[in-house]
């Protein structure tokens, strides 16, 4: 491959990868995501020890040991248009040669493990449940500015579009969650369903305060969608569409193309279905939190 341009890969005059402000040492190849810069905190109070604090805009990172594991925190801040800066540098750090500018020969996978907090769309969820994205559709169009199709789950795409009227104004992809990760973070603890990921929080959510939503009927629509995908003689039942939030399609979507392994973990602090919120979120989040550390000593 050509040497990528300086016009491409942004590098600071430290030589650290621009957005994120690190070099290669100072990242583990355990990474949990979280979109608060303030949530990093939360998840490093935990390690023994710190051997890396650093904040660029909202981008911050804590490098640590959790029992002897060492992992990285790092802050994205909300919405797939940062996970494509976190993701993509991220992958840059550990995959090209800054000094050459030129992708390395050996690739080195990272896992990816998010834990978010998001609203359910199902009244039989509860609040303060946990819950694993087991699938993400993601109405934000990040992936197709990728030559993406080879990730995604396209027979699940066209049931999405062929059932909810509406999604034919939108190009909804749809990405499956690692399936080595989904198996070694789930336990009865943990709920799994299809996350929806959104380019925003208010009508891209079906949100009213000032301005109505020219989606009238989304809620409904998304919490009714079943579907069942036959391959071959097996028919594979995919779970319902259970959670929306920002993220976790371009998480999985671009992990997926760049190689690595993820997962998104989600802290369901609000029901839509029955308009009610968590009266614990803090407590929620941090037992989430512990919960990922401990899974993740045996990763």
């Amino acid at each position: 491959m050509d040497t990528i341009p300086s016009s491409e890969l942004i590098l600071n005059p430290d030589g650290s990868v621009y957005h994120l402000h690190l070099h290669p040492e100072q990242l583990s190849d355990t990474i949990i995501t979280v979109g608060d810069p303030d949530r990093v905190s939360q998840v490093s109070k935990h390690f023994d020890s710190i051997e890396f604090d650093q904040q660029k805009r909202e981008f911050r990172t804590v490098t640590g040991k959790y029992k002897g594991k060492r992992i990285t925190v790092i802050s994205t801040g909300i919405g797939t248009d940062n996970i494509d800066i976190v993701f993509n540098e991220l992958d840059a750090l550990v995959n090209i040669d800054f000094q050459s500018r030129k992708p390395k020969s050996t690739h080195t996978q990272l896992n990816f493990i998010r834990i978010g907090t998001s609203g359910t769309i199902q009244s039989t969820i509860p609040v303060d449940s946990w819950l694993i994205s087991a699938y993400a559709i993601g109405l934000d169009n990040l992936l197709h500015f990728y030559d993406s199709e080879a990730v995604r789950d396209i027979p699940l795409e066209q049931a999405f579009k062929n059932t909810v009227s509406w999604s034919k104004n939108l190009q909804p992809y749809c990405v499956a969650a690692n399936a080595d990760l989904l198996q070694h973070m789930a336990s009865d603890r943990c709920l799994q369903g299809i996350t929806m990921t959104n380019a925003g929080f208010y009508g891209p959510q079906g949100r009213r305060l000032r301005l109505a939503p020219s989606f009238t009927t989304f809620i409904k629509d998304l919490s009714a969608f079943q579907y069942q995908h036959q391959e071959g003689d097996v028919a594979r039942t995919i779970p319902q569409i259970t959670n929306l939030e920002m993220e976790t399609s371009g998480i999985y979507g671009l992990a997926r193309l760049l190689g690595h392994r993820a997962i998104s973990l989600n802290a369901i602090l609000a029901n839509r279905a029955l308009g009610t919120f968590s009266k614990n979120p803090a407590t929620t989040v941090d037992t989430l939190i512990i919960y990922t550390l401990d899974r993740l000593l045996t990763l």
